[in-house]
């Protein structure tokens, strides 16, 4: 890791990874969590509209392009904005644990602007896992996803019940995801939310 604080350093008894066996394949969409996410949901008209795939191991890859209702500056995304997409990118991979977890700290790093129009191509893999802290590193760059690096992060993750959701989401929002008739899709809904 690059020079991340202390709280995003693994403990020295943290394990390896393991995909969960029933995790999506390798090439794999995962598609949306939750159709009003603002990363990966359908519904959100100026949404990232994210797209993830499963990789090897527990890592993904995913894609998004920057719109206009994405800019700070003008002509280029804003930063916030970019580190939205690596946020959903990172809380993506706990799909591939089969695990509910909330962001628990983001540090991110802006290496060059991002202009309008651009494809971030992002990647992202778990690092460590220790007891219910996930560690996790992503990067985006631009041109393709071997082009020149323009953001990177690296995260924690806390594993969290759905209780995490039911008592402090908006009851409108909580009751219509819990009575979705896909089972999937209802599950998915809490995968990941601050």
């Amino acid at each position: 890791m690059r020079g991340t604080s202390a709280a995003l350093q693994p403990p020295a008894d943290a394990t390896a990874p393991v995909r969960h066996p029933e995790a999506p394949a390798p090439g794999e969409l995962l598609g949306a969590h939750y159709g009003q996410c603002f990363g990966c949901g359908g519904e959100q008209p100026h949404g990232l509209h994210l797209q993830a795939r499963a990789g090897e191991g527990v890592s993904l890859t995913a894609e998004f392009t920057v719109k206009v209702a994405h800019q700070g500056a003008p002509g280029l995304a804003h930063g916030g904005v970019l580190a939205t997409a690596l946020d959903e990118t990172l809380g993506s991979l706990t799909w591939l644990l089969r695990t509910i977890a909330v962001t628990g700290r983001l540090e991110t790093d802006f290496v060059r602007p991002v202009p309008v129009g651009s494809v971030l191509h992002l990647q992202a893999e778990v690092t460590a896992v220790a007891g219910r802290k996930i560690y996790a590193s992503a990067t985006g760059r631009v041109g393709g996803p071997d082009g020149p690096l323009a953001v990177r992060a690296d995260a924690l993750f806390v594993e969290v019940k759905v209780d995490h959701f039911i008592d402090n989401g908006r009851q409108e929002e909580i009751q219509a995801a819990m009575n979705d008739p896909d089972q999937v899709r209802r599950a998915r809904a809490f995968e990941v939310n601050p």
